[in-house]
């Protein structure tokens, strides 16, 4: 039977969800309060669940002290307490919605983790509003 382990850490960041293609009205219109030019900070909250068969040796679906590790080398260090459109590349092109961030988050994430375990990522930007990525 497949077990899901899950790992929580959080990190905080700004950013301003802003369309470099719309004017300044549309991009006011579309985003509000989210595209204040001199940005705005989440404290993000990221839960990620791996999921697979524990290992016959160990018990372990997924070594937690490693998924640690893993979360804080491609995510945490990379995120936390930066402003996720200047200092972040993979933002330099791409709106840093809770969309994208989660996508992102998830593709830093994928390569390190074998194969054989299935990976879902959830981040909260508030108390009250999360995603999830993959959603089936």
């Amino acid at each position: 039977m497949k077990v899901a382990v899950y790992r929580k850490e959080h990190f905080n960041a700004a950013h301003r969800l802003n369309n470099a293609g719309l004017s300044e009205a549309e991009n006011q219109l579309l985003f509000g309060k989210c595209n204040n030019k001199n940005y705005h900070g989440h404290n993000y909250e990221l839960i990620v669940q791996v999921i697979g068969m524990p290992d016959p040796n160990t018990g372990y679906v997924m070594d937690m002290k490693i998924l640690s590790d893993i979360i804080k080398e491609q995510v945490l260090d990379r995120f936390d307490h930066k402003n996720l459109n200047l200092d972040v590349p993979e933002f330099e092109t791409l709106n840093p919605t809770a969309e994208n961030i989660v996508i992102v988050i998830y593709n830093l994430l994928r390569p390190t983790i074998d194969n054989k375990l299935d990976l879902k990522i959830r981040l909260y930007e508030t108390e009250r509003n999360f995603v999830e990525y993959p959603f089936e």
